[in-house]
């Protein structure tokens, strides 16, 4: 057993136990405390597999952006513990029901899928050399670019429609017109006379 193979079964099992002291944890704030230690575990455990640019978005994306906006909110929030946990009594033979039933429909996709397996398919398989963010960089810029673009033109539209769904106009604000400041014609305008005598 190497050290590669002993470090994933570690950070598996820290992955393991944070995961669980996200779904039994009474406290909102610790539950997305542990969510992003669990985060960084699994990049971890993405890096190990040789998947870096699906650990670094994981940092990035989930533990960066997602998950303090949400703990943010969450500490903001006043929840009420006591009450939280009585509920939490309350659904716990349900939630241990669909958590078997979940468990067993697992079970038997995998024991179904590893039968149909051809393992002799395998064995032609090319060894890349290059790495895995160069790979899919390659891709995106080259056979799914129109998806890449359009994806990106998505995005632009939602941070668009954010900002006109939240704008709001004051009428005591003070603004310029550029296109009737254009179309005025010489007898709207102000006339300045000078040389007057009071």
């Amino acid at each position: 057993m190497n050290i590669e193979l002993i470090t994933f079964f570690i950070f598996s099992l820290l992955l393991v136990f944070t995961c669980l002291k996200v779904i039994t944890s009474s406290n909102p704030v610790l539950s997305a405390v542990n969510l992003v230690f669990s985060f960084f575990l699994s990049a971890v455990l993405w890096l190990l597999l040789g998947a870096e640019f699906l650990s670094i978005i994981l940092i990035l994306v989930y533990v960066g952006a997602v998950m303090v906006l949400f703990l943010f909110v969450v500490m903001m929030l006043d929840i009420n513990i006591a009450k939280k946990s009585a509920a939490y009594i309350n659904y716990l033979p349900l939630g241990i029901g669909i958590f078997l039933a979940f468990n067993a429909l697992v079970i038997f996709f995998f024991v179904n899928t590893f039968e149909n397996i051809d393992y002799n398919a395998v064995k032609n398989i090319e060894i890349i050399s290059t790495s895995n963010t160069e790979n899919l960089g390659y891709l995106l810029f080259t056979k799914y670019l129109v998806e890449f673009e359009i994806a990106g033109l998505i995005l632009l539209l939602g941070i668009i429609s954010a900002i006109i769904l939240t704008y709001k106009k004051n009428p005591k604000n003070k603004y310029q017109n550029p296109t009737s400041q254009i179309s005025v014609s010489k007898k709207d305008r102000l006339k300045v006379i000078t040389g007057l005598k009071e």
